[in-house]
């Protein structure tokens, strides 16, 4: 077991041809290495569980197309007075899924005034990507450095309020990704408990999980998904630095590099866990930005989806990942299988499956979820190749996502 003070979050090498400034490099550096003086990197671990809240009436559905789509199963509710929290899990080596819904559609609060400012986030107030927890060692300890380093938490009281899980201690909002990161003291062997509410079967939710689940059994999809593979931030151009740093110094995440998208004019920046885990147990961490900002993009006759998703909806999450099994049955790739099977149902693919087994994977994004505004991406990487996206998918997604949100 290595000490509080031998983590060495430098020593990764660097992917990709996007340069940063020298405010980014300088910092890097500096801030990376405070984490691992301090025993911070040491300290916190895997991403215990994904937030997502959703409005009154949406989760059930939600739940249902979750169960379905991903390797995702039913747990408990845990009811308080104003949500109904639902626990998806698949197994304690990957992240849970936590899904809050506001029973109250009159219900105001710090999350939904993020929504509102923003013309197509403001027509779903309740329905956003929240952040991750973390697992943490000592969580007393963690808190005290990260407070001594200026971030900020909301207090006990406020977290009853805003009835978050108790045991789990958040950041305020970001300003550069509107996510906070939670902090949940736990070891490896221990079970995940989030403390909040009274914990309950809903036999409602129960039904249209065990629906879904029997018809991606039916399907024979069941063996072929896999956890979640990454997830994919969308900031303004002028934050992508910053929120990157941010999240670095807030998690025990590295910074793995960043590729230009020219013909999208924005590029895709890669984090990823120091641990030595893989992306099923703790998913990487990718923010995408515009190059330019909006304002100049009509001088300089460029592209600007990114930027335009982030004016429409607030910076946010944007897709999430599900690997598929690597392999094929009948000369047909399991991506293939998985996307037809699921399309044959009624859900919506924003382009065909790009990539190849030449080129070492193959991707495709989702309609976005009603429920939740999330896309869900597939990704199948065939045998050795360990990185997330060629330049080309990227761009042919990209482009694919901007005409849907336009």
């Amino acid at each position: 077991m290595k000490s509080l003070h031998s983590f060495n979050s430098l020593q990764f090498n660097r992917h990709g041809d996007k340069e940063n400034s020298s405010f980014f490099e300088e910092f890097l550096g500096r801030l990376l290495k405070e984490r691992d003086d301090l025993g911070l990197t040491a300290m916190i671990h895997e991403i215990d569980a994904l937030m997502i809240t959703v409005d009154p009436d949406h989760s059930i559905q939600y739940i249902a197309e979750l169960a379905l789509m991903t390797p995702y199963y039913y747990l408990v509710t845990l009811e308080s007075e104003a949500h109904w929290t639902h626990i998806l899990r698949i197994d304690l080596n990957s992240p849970d899924l936590i899904i809050r819904e506001v029973k109250d559609p009159n219900l105001r609060g710090i999350f939904r005034s993020l929504n509102e400012v923003y013309p197509v986030g403001a027509k779903k107030p309740n329905s956003r990507y929240m952040g991750e927890i973390l697992r943490v060692s000592s969580l007393h300890d963690v808190v005290k450095l990260q407070e001594e380093r200026e971030f900020r938490f909301f207090k006990q009281n406020e977290t009853r309020k805003l009835e978050l899980p108790g045991n789990v201690i958040f950041s305020k909002p970001s300003p550069y990704t509107h996510n906070v990161v939670g902090y949940l003291e736990r070891e490896p062997n221990e079970l995940r408990v989030y403390a909040l509410g009274m914990s309950v079967i809903n036999q409602e939710v129960q039904a249209a999980y065990t629906a879904a689940k029997q018809l991606q059994t039916k399907l024979g999809i069941d063996a072929l998904l896999l956890p979640v593979d990454h997830l994919a931030t969308r900031v303004y151009s002028q934050n992508r630095e910053v929120a990157i740093l941010e999240y670095l110094s807030l998690s025990s995440y590295y910074f793995w590099g960043a590729y230009n998208i020219h013909n999208q004019n924005s590029s895709t920046n890669v984090t990823k866990s120091v641990h030595p885990v893989p992306e099923s147990k703790s998913p990487a961490k990718v923010f995408t930005a515009n190059n330019t900002p909006y304002f100049v993009t009509h001088l300089l006759h460029l592209p600007s989806p990114t930027e335009t998703f982030v004016r429409n909806y607030g910076p946010r999450l944007h897709h999430v990942a599900i690997a598929v099994k690597d392999g094929e049955k009948d000369g047909i790739e399991n991506i293939d299988i998985v996307v037809n099977a699921i399309a044959e149902q009624g859900k919506g693919f924003l382009l065909d499956v790009i990539g190849s087994k030449e080129e070492g994977l193959k991707q495709i994004f989702s309609n976005a979820s009603e429920h939740s505004s999330l896309i869900i991406e597939y990704v199948q990487r065939f045998g050795k190749f360990d990185g997330f996206f060629t330049q080309d998918n990227v761009a042919a997604l990209t482009a694919a996502a901007s005409v849907e949100e336009i």
